[in-house]
């Protein structure tokens, strides 16, 4: 039996099962508008060859225009919303194929993530490492719902104001990459057009205006006490809960009490220790003058040679018993203990794994 194919460019036709066996359907005008009226392939028969030839034209014109009108009117061709995706690295006798980080990019309900501020920075964290280095790996519809979803983060930051910095950073990651493709376009591969490329970056530089010229407004308290009026020791224990060192330096550029309690030595150290381990201090030790450790300088230093420790409000998750990669409803997995996936082991919770940004990449790259 034929397939139904939704390119125009495929031999799929549409097929009708009557008394005398299948007949294929021909449509005139455009299907859009309703205004299509189907016609027997017999009642074209009847005519010259030439108006059955005719009849094929135009049932081609007709779905490309269809395909043209619904790629331009919607914002991504293939995009489910799933809570999982069962991630194959091989076939078996159960399942033929694999998962590629295309699919898992269309399929996963990314879209509900950005708007959740738990998972909005893993999701710009996920995209950026993805544009370094993933970008031309995508396949053309997941490339398209990669610069959707992009749209829709910088419209989050836009109307929010929330973390437009690492949105910053993704877009100059983006930016560079899309550069370099348009600019040696002959010893990289690109799907599409070139023209669509040049448009995207168009695009991403627009982003980045946008985003330079951002004002976040200044919160007015009617009544209560703000973040001045809190005693210094509570203003420094909210300053010990921070991980980023960038939110410590613009923090202390609010007030001068604020910057002096910035500089403290003992909030840099427990900043270091944080992030980086013991071995990694004896290779990279910044003395100051009076032979103390300097360290600000101390932490800037080992940025430089060693990553620094990833935090998120929630992430993917990853079941080794059933490899299915999923989102984790914390209130479904409180309330009804769902373990956010058919999972089939005796102890689902034992079986899970939070997935850093990297590590999804990895986990298809077979």
């Amino acid at each position: 039996m034929p397939f139904l194919g939704k390119d125009w460019r495929s031999p799929g036709w549409s097929w009708t099962k009557t008394e005398h066996g299948w007949k294929r359907d021909v449509f005139y005008g455009h299907e859009l508008e309703d205004n299509n009226r189907e016609i027997d392939l017999k009642e074209l028969c009847t005519n010259n060859k030439e108006n059955l030839f005719a009849g094929d034209v135009c049932e081609l014109a007709t779905t490309k225009r269809k395909k043209d009108h619904y790629n331009n009117n919607t914002k991504s061709q293939f995009v489910f919303s799933d809570k999982w995706i069962y991630v194959q690295k091989g076939s078996t006798k159960e399942r033929h194929g694999y998962c590629t980080l295309g699919e898992a990019l269309n399929r996963l309900d990314f879209s509900s993530a950005i708007q959740d501020l738990r998972r909005f920075n893993y999701v710009a964290k996920l995209f950026q490492l993805i544009a370094r280095t993933q970008l031309t790996s995508l396949s053309g519809a997941a490339q398209k719902n990669y610069f959707n979803m992009l749209e829709k983060i910088v419209q989050k930051v836009l109307e929010d104001q929330y973390n437009p910095r690492l949105v910053k950073d993704l877009l100059h990651d983006l930016s560079s990459t899309l550069y370099s493709l348009t600019i040696h376009i002959r010893t990289c591969v690109l799907v599409g057009n070139i023209n669509i490329w040049l448009y995207r970056l168009e695009t991403i530089l627009k982003w980045q205006q946008q985003l330079n010229n951002l004002q976040i407004p200044r919160q007015m308290c009617n009544s209560g006490m703000s973040f001045d009026d809190l005693p210094l020791h509570m203003q420094n224990k909210i300053l010990y809960k921070l991980s980023d060192a960038y939110d410590i330096i613009n923090l202390g550029q609010v007030t001068p009490n604020l910057h002096l309690l910035s500089e403290n030595r003992i909030l840099w150290k427990k900043l270091c220790h944080f992030h980086f381990a013991d071995k990694e201090f004896c290779r990279n030790l910044v003395l100051t003058k009076s032979d103390n450790v300097d360290w600000k300088l101390m932490y800037f230093t080992l940025k430089k040679h060693y990553p620094t420790k990833e935090q998120y409000g929630d992430t993917l998750h990853f079941c080794k018993h059933c490899s299915i990669l999923f989102w984790k409803d914390r209130h479904l997995a409180l309330l009804f203990k769902d373990c956010g996936h058919p999972c089939t082991a005796n102890d689902p919770d034992s079986c899970l794994m939070p997935i850093s940004p990297q590590h999804f990449i990895d986990l298809f790259k077979f």
